[in-house]
Formats: structure tokens, C-alpha cells, sequence
């Protein structure tokens, strides 16, 4: 068996253990909802950080995505793609931590998430720079691998933030004397400067800023509800359009370069 074959089923391997954490993460074969599991640090109303409950349904988007990514690779075009030899193990690792940081709340290990997931997002940031630096073979390797991957990368930007901040709550992390909405607020601010360096990397990678803004403006739903913070829904909501519009911005002036 050659060592493409082998990335194939391995990437095989990894969707079906990553499906199978998510379902275990909604609740199902005895699994407590990510939400509710390691004593609620996780829900819509644990931190100022915290997105609203509909902002998850992005998941099924990345995970229908994942399955069609899974899929392509089996294609005759790709199992020989230097592209897909080069992004296929890193994305099987994606799936596999994506499963470990489910297990890891289920447990309540909830210290232990935050490195997971931070280790899940250098994961992904070495895919964006692998599949922004090689041109896809067509429309449909472009709407499903870079379209996937840069949705999962930009969730996972915001979500970093939300898990650090329910870990630091649950610890008893007073903040130091300073007011939770200038914490909220700087780490506000962080995300939009990653959001306008993925767009600049990236030359305006749409999949990115619309997911980064998508979890922004949750967050500032949920800000509406308790904990309530209108400093903090302004500022999530300002931090959306910020990276979504420079994102934009960018891809116009590519656009025009090339025309």
C-alpha cells in the first residue's frame, strides 16, 4: 500500500472519529451537550466571550464540508495532488483534535481544552498557509477544500477566545481589578487583528472573514441576553464588520490587480 493510499484511509479514519465526537458532543450515545457538560463553563451565558447558541450551527456547515472533503480526496485528480499530499495529514490531525477537545470537556478536563484547541488552531493555520500558497485543480476543490478549511479556521479564531475565557472564569480569574468589558474589549480587539492579517495572507479569503464575523456577531447577540454588556456587543459587532470589510476590501483590490 503507497503512501497515498494510506493518507486516504487516514483521512477516512479521522472524519468518522470526528463525527463521532460531535455526536457525543450533541448529547448523543451518552454524551452531555458541550454546553451543559463541565459544569456549564461552556454556554451561551458563561462569559461576556460566550456566542450565542445558534452561532454552533456553523458546525454543520464545517462538517458537511469535512465529509466532502473527505470524499474528493478519494478522487482519481487528487490522490496524487501534491496539494492534497501536503494539506491531508494536517487536516486529519484537525479532525482528530477537534474529537480530543469534545472528549476533553466531556471528562471535565476543561484546563485541558485550552491547549488542545490552541494546538487544533496552528493545525489550521498551517493548512491556510498550504492551500493559499497552491491554486486548487478546479472551482469545486476550491469551494470545498480552501471554502472548509478557512470556515474552520476563522470558527476556531473566535472560539480559541470563548474557551480560554470560560476556563479562566471557571478558575475563579478575577481579572485583576480591570472591568470584564475591557477585557472582553482587548480580546475583541485581537481578533480583528488576526482576522485583517488572515485576510491580507490570504488575499482576501472570504471563508475566513465570514466565519470570524459570523461568531463575532453571535457574540454580540448573546450580549444582548445575559450576561448583558452593551459594551461588548457594540464592540464584538464593530469587530465583526471591521474583519469582514477589510477582508472584502482586499479581495476587490486583487480583483482589479488582475483584471
Amino acid at each position: 500500500m503507497n503512501s497515498d493510499r494510506v493518507r486516504q484511509i487516514g483521512v477516512t479514519a479521522a472524519f468518522i472519529l470526528c463525527i463521532v465526537g460531535s455526536a457525543i458532543g450533541s448529547g448523543a450515545f451518552g454524551g452531555t451537550p458541550i454546553a451543559q457538560a463541565a459544569g456549564g463553563a461552556l454556554s451561551a451565558d458563561a462569559t461576556l466571550l460566550a456566542p450565542a447558541g445558534a452561532a454552533f450551527t456553523i458546525w454543520t456547515v464545517i462538517y458537511a464540508g469535512l465529509g466532502a472533503y473527505t470524499a474528493l480526496q478519494w478522487a482519481p485528480s487528487q490522490r496524487t495532488s501534491e496539494r492534497q499530499r501536503l494539506l491531508g495529514w494536517w487536516v486529519a490531525g484537525s479532525m482528530l483534535l477537534n474529537a480530543a477537545w469534545i472528549l476533553s470537556i466531556q471528562a471535565g478536563l476543561l484546563f485541558l481544552s485550552v491547549p488542545i484547541i490552541v494546538v487544533l488552531l496552528a493545525v489550521l493555520a498551517i493548512t491556510f498557509r498550504i492551500y493559499t500558497s497552491r491554486k486548487p485543480q478546479s472551482l469545486l476543490e476550491a469551494v470545498i477544500v480552501d471554502g472548509t478549511l478557512g470556515l474552520y479556521l476563522g470558527w476556531v479564531c473566535v472560539a480559541v477566545c470563548a474557551n480560554i475565557a470560560a476556563v479562566l472564569s471557571a478558575a475563579g480569574f478575577t481579572g485583576w481589578s480591570i472591568s470584564p468589558g475591557i477585557w472582553a474589549g482587548a480580546v475583541l480587539a485581537v481578533v480583528v487583528l488576526v482576522g485583517v492579517l488572515l485576510a491580507v495572507l490570504g488575499h482576501g479569503r472570504l471563508a475566513v472573514a465570514a466565519a470570524i464575523g459570523w461568531g463575532l456577531v453571535w457574540i454580540a447577540v448573546g450580549r444582548t441576553m445575559a450576561p448583558e454588556s452593551t459594551t461588548t456587543a457594540v464592540a464584538a459587532a464593530v469587530a465583526a464588520a471591521a474583519v469582514v470589510l477589510a477582508t472584502v476590501a482586499i479581495r476587490i483590490r486583487k480583483v482589479s490587480l488582475r483584471a
